[in-house]
């Protein structure tokens, strides 16, 4: 027996002395709890977001735009090797262009000096001929003539000039695009390889990814699950806590002489009472403070576990997706060059279209000098008659008509020399109409259709696209905005859980002091009277450890008639 008994309100307050740990213990878990809830649904959204991203990046939509791309690519690199073309094209159009001058010149000339034959024809023949005689040939028929092929060559200059200065500005023009585009189309089609080569290469990266953020994703639903299960350790310990106090406040109320259970028990009894209890609850305080400070550690570890896990996967998601803020994905990066695409190909529609109406100038204005070639062609043809008529008057004349056979026969020689300058020229401008036709055809043709056509690609692609760059934008925003609040919700998690098992020391510190309160050995038997009170405390319990120390101190005796009735209530407690 104790020499001191101990009394009522000793025992009350080492009940008051364990509330506190156990209000402690139930706050911080409260605490770790709804952190670990909040980051777990941030987690969850995150993981669903990039889960869904190798899927969206295998679509039909992005295997459909970067089949497109290619193509545009492709005839990017065509439209290279057209532009080259076209240029030599134009090249050699002003060269035959240029070369049509000097003939055409010498046509002036000529046309020149027949105006100036005429005149001194008509000078000669009225020196010569009388009143009588018919020379009208000479006097009007040759001046006819002569203004006529001046006024047609004149015109025929004029119309040359204007194709001179129409096909020398179209090659300054196409000089100008080709030093601001020198390059522009084969880097567009090679950045366009190379942009979705990183495409290619992302998806394939997202897909082999994709197995193993399900794997990192399954584990942080198994690191979830285990923080959950080991946070319990905080419901289960106050739980066994409260049961410690309501032993230790029946304890209190048999030494303090009130009725337990409508008893009352004289000190015999209440010595027993003594005994037996303050043996029951420390144990089962002790048995708390071990299971607590072990499931402690296991639940901090879990929830570091998780938080490492939470940032690996970010990282991998930033790593494979890019930050969204500093690195530009794949489709961001293409996206840009498509719009720097459908600029540059709407400038060489632009170019193209240009370059077609040079060309059907071209061919109009050597059509309108083919008509001036016919009119010289026919003033050579009657200055032949008129000078053939020369000659036959001049025979009539005799000696006197020397002079003026003469003239025709310089006559006839310049009227020779306007047709073979007028059909040099011409050769010269039937090959730039040739050339001309050529590349008006390919610009006017199914190329510049083409142009139209890539642009719509490039445009529709861009569409799909922007359209998967604005899901990888928003799970990089969400990433980045969520992502540090997850990891530091879980981390918080952590450090509540860290530090908690200092109050196991404390439950251990009471447990010795509720230890002190007998010194006896347990009573055998055990007083009659404190079975109810036994029994009863036994029906509360809700783990088994409990039950177990309960029926080590006590036997089955007391145990049998209970474990069914505290089985079906713990069931009931974990159905609930």
């Amino acid at each position: 027996m104790t020499n001191n008994k101990p009394q009522a309100r000793d025992i009350s307050a080492l009940s008051t002395a364990l509330a506190k740990p156990r209000q402690e213990i139930e706050e911080a878990f409260v605490s770790v709890g709804s952190r670990l809830s909040e980051g777990a649904a941030m987690l969850n959204k995150l993981t669903r977001q990039f889960e869904a991203l190798p899927a969206a990046l295998q679509g039909e939509e992005v295997i459909e735009a970067s089949s497109q791309l290619r193509a545009v690519a492709r005839t990017a690199l065509q439209l290279t090797e057209d532009f080259a073309k076209e240029k030599a094209d134009l090249t050699r159009l002003v060269e035959v262009v240029s070369a049509a001058n000097s003939p055409i010149g010498e046509l002036r000339r000529t046309v020149k000096m027949i105006g100036i034959v005429s005149i001194n024809a008509r000078v000669t023949a009225a020196g010569i001929v009388g009143d009588n005689d018919d020379f009208e040939v000479f006097t009007t028929d040759i001046a006819t003539l002569s203004d006529s092929a001046r006024s047609t060559i004149h015109e025929f200059s004029q119309v040359y000039r204007q194709l001179v200065t129409e096909v020398a500005q179209a090659a300054n023009q196409r000089d100008r695009f080709d030093a601001a585009h020198a390059h522009t189309l084969t880097e567009l089609a090679h950045n366009l390889d190379e942009t979705l080569e990183a495409l290619d290469r992302q998806r394939q990266s997202a897909v082999e990814s994709s197995a193993e953020t399900g794997r990192v994703s399954r584990q942080i639903v198994g690191r979830i699950g285990s923080a959950v299960m080991a946070l319990q350790v905080g419901d289960s310990t106050r739980q066994r806590l409260e049961h410690v106090e309501a032993g230790l406040d029946c304890l209190a109320d048999i030494l303090g002489g009130k009725p337990v259970d409508g008893s009352t028990f004289d000190d015999a009894v209440g010595e027993e009472a003594l005994t037996a209890l303050s043996l029951l609850e420390q144990e089962q305080l002790r048995a708390t403070a071990a299971d607590f400070a072990g499931e402690v550690g296991e639940a901090e570890q879990a929830l570091q576990a998780l938080a490492a896990d939470a940032g690996t996967i970010m990282a991998r998601s930033r790593n494979l997706y890019g930050d969204g803020e500093n690195e530009a994905s794949a489709l961001t990066v293409l996206s840009a060059q498509l719009r720097v695409a459908t600029e540059i190909l709407r400038d060489c529609e632009m170019e193209r279209s240009k370059l077609e109406a040079v060309a059907a100038a071209v061919q109009q204005t050597v059509s309108i000098l083919l008509g001036h070639v016919a009119a010289v062609q026919d003033i050579e043809a009657n200055m032949r008659l008129v000078s053939l008529n020369a000659a036959v008057r001049c025979a009539q004349l005799g000696p006197r008509g020397a002079s003026l056979t003469v003239i025709a026969s310089q006559l006839r020689e310049l009227t020779t020399e306007t047709v073979v300058a007028a059909e040099a020229a011409m050769a010269q401008l039937d090959e730039a109409s040739a050339l001309a036709g050529a590349f008006g055809a390919a610009a006017g043709g199914d190329n510049a259709g083409q142009i139209g056509r890539l642009e719509q690609q490039a445009n529709h692609a861009m569409t799909l696209l922007t359209r998967l760059d604005e899901g990888l934008s928003a799970a990089m925003e969400s990433l980045n905005a969520d992502g540090p609040k997850v990891i530091g919700l879980l981390q918080a998690a952590a450090r509540g859980i860290d530090g908690q098992s200092r109050f196991a020391e404390s439950m251990d510190d009471i447990a010795l002091q509720i230890a002190a309160l007998s010194s006896d050995a347990m009573p055998d038997p055990l007083a009659a009277e404190l079975s109810p009170v036994l029994e009863r405390l036994r029906k509360t319990y809700t783990m088994e450890a409990e039950r177990q120390i309960h029926s080590r101190l006590f036997g089955g005796a007391v145990a049998a008639p209970v474990e069914e009735a505290s089985d079906d209530m713990d069931l009931e407690a974990l159905m609930f």
